[in-house]
């Protein structure tokens, strides 16, 4: 059960799950796992600023031994990403071995393998999950944040799942200012191919810091959004993107609560474990899976998610009437635009978070930056013009290892 069902089964069965879950939990529901910063794509809005491969990231056995911590933790599933989690060489097997061992497994790509072949193994595996990342319902929209030929890329990887007979994959979409005028189209995609539609907000992390202020939503189109999810929140997943939204009046469908270091957070390719997956900084590091004790331990003993699972004052917002709804809204935000983690949201619908932006100093001084940068412009220049990526004639998913120092994320491929 996603966060998403439960929230809606406890409105007649039960207690509110953002009053169980504020404590945080014995072990994450759910968790966000960065399985490789290595990336085909270069997304300007990239939350992990991915590109290039970390030569330290976990291998394949250290991989395997968190997912049996996992197992004994009962964690629900992992949501995989990256960086582009399909372009690490053991991603199949690792994905095989978390499931055979109870693990569930949701993952987010751009759709770059998803061929015919490995569109019919997922659609045969009952506990598997695939987001396909779409950030415009047009090839203009989308390819102007994601790259020349992403669209293209992402359309016919869910035809091939629906082709594949998968039912219910998921079309991720991050919600900016040039494609929230395209919220039915997103919402009529998705029903062409038989999957479900799944907004997310923006954040200014990784990437994002850099290009948030010219592409998060106005105002206006906050109030649009707010009003397209209550017409269509029982169709449309949101993961809780959007809780600071409820403050316009009527709370959205989910938990409305930031479940970082209470019900969820994220590990890194190298095993670094944050609080929450758009908080990628030292402020918000609790630890390391490799450390003794591994994950179990950070997550059930770090003096950060302590702090997390304590009753929160409010701060500055504490007095709004709105507060027990949005909850002062989101962390990460606050902190990469700059804003005190104990006021309002940036994007605060009454209109608190844009006062206190406007205070910032215009050069950004003293402003947090997102903790590493993978991207491709860090390395050697790269040929501009589109490649043809051709999976070869073996089997992409017996493809054999690459060397463990390789950085490029198509070490493998056949480029022509």
């Amino acid at each position: 059960m996603t966060i998403d069902a439960a929230s809606r089964a406890t409105r007649t069965t039960g207690p509110r799950l953002v009053d169980l879950f504020e404590r945080g939990l014995d072990a994450p529901i759910c968790l966000t796992w960065e399985l490789t910063y290595a990336c085909n794509l270069s997304c300007a809005h990239c939350l992990s600023s991915s590109g290039r491969r970390d030569p330290r990231e976990l291998s394949t056995d250290e991989a395997k031994a968190v997912i049996d911590e996992l197992e004994a933790m009962q964690v629900f599933y992992v949501n995989i990403g990256g960086g582009e989690p399909t372009v690490r060489s053991d991603f199949w097997e690792l994905l095989d071995y978390a499931t055979a061992h109870h693990v569930g497994v949701k993952f987010s790509t751009n759709g770059v393998r998803i061929t015919p072949e490995v569109a019919r193994r997922l659609a045969a595996n009952d506990y598997v999950d695939v987001q396909i990342s779409l950030d415009g319902a047009t090839p203009d929209i989308n390819d102007a944040v994601r790259g020349a030929g992403s669209y293209d890329t992402a359309m016919r990887a869910m035809r091939n799942l629906a082709d594949a007979g998968m039912k219910n994959f998921k079309l991720s979409v991050v919600c900016t200012r040039h494609n929230i005028p395209q919220m039915d189209d997103f919402k009529a995609i998705a029903d062409e191919y038989g999957a479900q539609l799944r907004l997310t907000r923006l954040r200014p992390s990784g990437r994002g810091a850099d290009v948030w202020d010219e592409l998060h939503p106005t105002q206006a189109q906050q109030r649009e959004l707010y009003d397209w999810l209550l017409a269509h929140g029982d169709r449309v997943l949101t993961g809780d993107s959007f809780f600071h939204l409820s403050a316009y009046g009527e709370s959205l469908p989910g938990l409305n609560l930031c479940g970082a270091g209470r019900v969820v957070c994220l590990i890194d390719p190298v095993g670094d474990v944050y609080a929450c997956p758009f908080a990628i900084h030292d402020e918000f590091l609790a630890g390391n899976v490799r450390e003794t004790g591994g994950f179990a331990r950070v997550w059930r003993e770090s003096e950060l998610f302590a702090g997390l699972r304590e009753p929160q004052t409010g701060g500055a917002c504490a007095s709004c009437s709105f507060y027990d709804t949005c909850k002062g809204g989101c962390m990460a935000a606050k902190f990469f635009t700059g804003l005190p983690l104990d006021g309002p949201d940036p994007e605060c619908v009454r209109g608190h978070g844009e006062t206190l932006l406007a205070g910032r100093p215009e050069d950004r001084s003293g402003i947090p930056r997102p903790s590493g940068d993978h991207s491709h412009r860090t390395s050697p220049p790269r040929r501009r013009e589109p490649v043809l990526v051709r999976l070869g004639r073996r089997s992409d998913m017996d493809r054999p290892p690459v060397s463990a120092c390789e950085e490029n994320p198509l070490a493998g491929l056949r480029i022509t």
